[in-house]
């Protein structure tokens, strides 16, 4: 295979967003020149030493201030008179086993009172996992979408909805899911990650046009309790063709968890029989449901979360040692982002299956690979990727240099630099080792082959060595001669995990379309999912070099911009995304900043100028033209997102020092140039890149 020559201007080639003339300097002289510390979603550095007791209370407590932040209704100018004082009254109909059918007033006021208090301590129970404000917004919601059922006015637009927050302890939301089903059962509530958000019950109203609105309230109940050998029994029914639509219903919509059945009552005519509708839960179901339960506590998965410190060392292949010593699979890992190699890093991690203590029994062991682990501590569940709020960066630039030709005062040309680019950002390519170190093959290249569905071009791509003499490039050498999976395996060191995976299950499955998607599943999702994202990345920064190159930094027709002013990630929603009238970019009507690109999926939209004319040019070029972003042999969808163009770092803070003094702040302007380094620290938002930043500051590829 042919040595990729645009390797070594693909980076040079990207655009600059500020003027300034830069300066020259040397970066990752050594690891510890370049020091990641992970941002965690409650922005505290993952290095500093975590209190367990304090972190389970911020697992319980809902988090402050982000409560009902997603309300598409207008809460704020409802009134709550009479709000809370007109749920409806409610009859439980649920019966334990072989009970008959109540229709005595007398049972029904019994019954009705029994319910008062099972709504009574539901409430109580709801109050206790909401704070009031909370409560009150999830009460006029429920009331208002009941004012409209009632009044028949049709909902319009999209389904209203109520964010009550990110509750991140497991246990408290499934209590709170349950309570608002129970006091509300024509309300749903839906988990989105760790946050709850509660929707109308379309199904509940569909319910009242068949039967007594009273009845699908119970009914309702009934489902969400799931109480074992329960019953549930409709009102008698004369009507035939009546009965048959609510078996229908019931049987469409519930089929799978509940099964119906008629019976007549007792002392009616053969004539005019007197039939009520039986729901009970299928025997299969209950099972099912309740072998779940008893293995979750019987079985109960267990997940340590911990900080790692690693240092000069790959992340996959620090997950792979670890999962060696603890006897799990690297898959078992999860994380919320990738770090640099030739770095010192801090991160966050979770593994599962592996008790704190076994954890901590492996801590010498792992010392030997430049690894430490520390704020180990049990956890509810596993990490996502993403799941982070930025990095910060401790970095020292040392051998500092003027420009060739450059007359100018060096100290002046650093402040001048890094002034510009705190005050105007950087252009938020993706870096250089989101696509690999390797001069042969990028990540890139085996995500285009992933989208094209060529399965063995993939492979061999990932096996694919470079022109180094070492047991890692001579195992591939040997693959990609031979195909004999065996024998590369075997010649694999150790420490490739991933590499040796994949051979593993070429030489068991062969080297065959359908032996090739069976190595890609192992490995995990998230990684192969990363290769994609690679090529994604590698044309989402071709198109901010042609949009740069074709507009400059102002704002134009056709352009998207972000209407949310505060995005620090790329999954923002279609929604917010606006397309750019000629009116608005006559009026200056947006800034820069707000200007996103899409990355590729099947879920985006594109620009109404010559960036989408070009997009769909590069597409056709790859072979990409009728690609739907999803590649079901893989379980690999794609649904694309949007990137800002220009980032600014936060907290950023330098100063000049003298080689090996780097707490000592240099004011002597007669020192000499070749003795001086910077150091310079910031935060950046997940997904960007510090190499990218500090190209922006020197004006010179890192």
């Amino acid at each position: 295979m042919e040595e990729d020559t645009d390797y070594g201007n693909r980076f040079s080639s990207l655009c600059y967003i500020n003027d300034h003339v830069g300066f020259l300097g040397t970066i990752k002289s050594s690891p510890s020149d370049f020091i990641v510390i992970e941002i965690d979603e409650q922005g505290q550095l993952v290095n500093k030493a975590t209190d367990e007791l304090l972190y389970k209370m911020n697992n319980i407590l809902p988090e402050p201030n982000n409560f009902a932040k997603k309300t598409k209704l207008d809460l704020q100018n409802l009134s709550f008179e009479g709000g809370h004082n007109q749920e409806l009254r409610t009859f439980t109909r649920c019966s334990s086993g072989d009970q008959n059918h109540q229709s005595t007033l007398e049972s029904e006021a019994t019954i009705d009172d029994g319910a008062s208090k099972c709504e009574e301590e539901t409430a109580d129970v709801l109050g206790s996992l909401v704070d009031k404000k909370t409560n009150e917004l999830l009460n006029q919601f429920a009331y208002n979408i009941k004012e409209k059922w009632n009044s028949e006015t049709e909902l319009v637009g999209p389904s209203p909805e109520l964010s009550l927050g990110r509750i991140l302890d497991k246990n408290q939301r499934a209590s709170l899911h349950s309570a608002i089903r129970q006091k509300f059962p024509y309300l749903i509530t839906v988990g989105k990650k760790s946050e709850i958000v509660v929707k109308p019950n379309f199904e509940y109203k569909e319910l009242c046009h068949l039967v007594s609105e009273e009845e699908a309230f119970d009914f309702f109940k009934y489902l969400d309790a799931k109480k074992e050998n329960s019953k549930f029994t409709f009102k008698p029914d004369t009507n035939k063709d009546h009965r048959k639509a609510v078996h229908h219903f019931v049987n469409k919509k519930f089929g799978n968890l509940v099964e119906t059945k008629s019976f007549s009552e007792l002392n009616y005519s053969a004539d005019n029989p007197n039939v009520v509708i039986t729901v009970k839960f299928r025997e299969k179901a209950y099972k099912h449901r309740k072998r779940s339960h008893l293995e979750c506590q019987e079985r109960k998965v267990i997940y340590t979360a911990f900080t790692l410190r690693k240092e000069n060392l790959e992340m996959f292949e620090a997950v792979g040692f670890l999962a060696i010593q603890l006897g799990v699979i690297p898959s078992d890992f999860s994380y919320a982002g990738l770090k640099d190699k030739k770095a010192i890093t801090y991160q966050a991690m979770v593994v599962r299956k592996v008790t704190p203590e076994r954890l901590k029994n492996i801590e010498k062991e792992i010392e030997k690979k430049r690894m430490n682990v520390f704020n180990i501590r049990s956890v509810d569940e596993s990490l996502r990727l993403g799941q982070l709020k930025g990095n910060h960066f401790d970095i020292i630039i040392r051998n500092l240099k003027k420009q060739i030709n450059d007359s100018a005062d060096l100290k002046e040309r650093i402040l001048e630099a890094i002034e510009n680019v705190k005050t105007k950002g950087f252009v938020n390519y993706y870096g250089p080792q989101r696509f690999g170190k390797g001069r042969k093959v990028h990540t890139d290249q085996i995500g285009l082959a992933l989208l094209k569905t060529e399965m063995v071009k993939a492979i061999k791509l990932f096996l694919t060595p470079e022109d180094l003499d070492d047991p890692v490039n001579r195992a591939k050498k040997h693959f990609l001669q031979t195909e004999d999976a065996k024998g590369a395996r075997s010649l694999m060191p150790e420490f490739k995990v991933r590499e040796r995976a994949v051979l593993e299950s070429l030489h068991r499955f062969g080297v065959t379309e359908e032996g090739c998607i069976q190595a890609w599943f192992s490995f995990p999702h998230s990684m192969r999912i990363f290769y994609v994202h690679a090529y994604s990345s590698k044309i989402w920064n071709e198109a901010v070099s042609y949009r740069l190159a074709t507009y400059g930094s102002r704002v134009v027709e056709g352009d998207l911009v972000c209407l949310d002013g505060d995005v620090d990630d790329e999954h923002f929603p279609n929604g917010n995304v606006h397309l750019v009238t000629k009116e608005e970019e006559s009026a200056n009507t947006y800034a820069m900043h707000q200007v996103v690109l899409p990355i590729l999926g099947y879920n985006i939209q594109y620009p109404k100028n010559k960036v989408g004319q070009w997009y769909q040019e590069i597409l056709s070029r790859d072979g990409l033209h009728t690609c739907r972003f999803k590649v079901p042999a893989l379980k690999l969808n794609v649904p694309g997102c949007y990137r800002q163009i220009l980032k600014c770092p936060h907290n950023l803070s330098y100063q000049l020092i003298k080689d090996h003094e780097i707490d000592v702040k240099t004011e002597d302007s007669c020192i000499s140039e070749a003795t001086l380094s910077l150091f310079i620290s910031f935060d950046l938002d997940s997904s960007c890149y510090a190499t990218v930043c500090l190209r922006e500051i020197m004006k010179h590829d890192v």
